[in-house]
């Protein structure tokens, strides 16, 4: 179920790759809260993280057509409109886009959505 735990002083961060629901939440909470040597005071509801969600397209050439101008911002987005998959779909911030290695002609991007 869980894929990482990691515990600083603010709190408990538990990642997992599964959709999390309401059940799954609910035995978190229950389990904290019968650990021996913790303040059932203290305990927060856990939540769900408030971030945006990020969506990593690859197979996009990072050249331009002509092979000398790496790829914008500005056309990932023209990419982004034309594709159906994308409808209804709106940035949050600008694409970042990374080539892949040296010698690759392929761009990873990552789009805040």
């Amino acid at each position: 179920m869980v894929d990482f735990v990691r515990v600083n002083s603010k709190g408990i961060i538990i990642v997992t790759n599964k959709i999390t629901s309401t059940l799954d939440l609910q035995t978190i909470e229950n389990y904290v809260k019968n650990t021996n040597c913790i303040n059932v005071e203290e305990v927060k509801v856990p939540r769900l993280p408030q971030s945006k969600s990020y969506l990593k397209i690859t197979g996009i050439p990072y050249l331009q057509e002509n092979m000398l101008t790496p790829l914008t911002s500005s056309v990932v987005k023209e990419i982004i409109k034309r594709n159906h998959i994308f409808n209804n779909i709106i940035l949050a911030s600008r694409p970042c886009i990374i080539k892949v290695s040296p010698k690759s002609d392929m761009a990873i991007i990552w789009v805040n959505i």
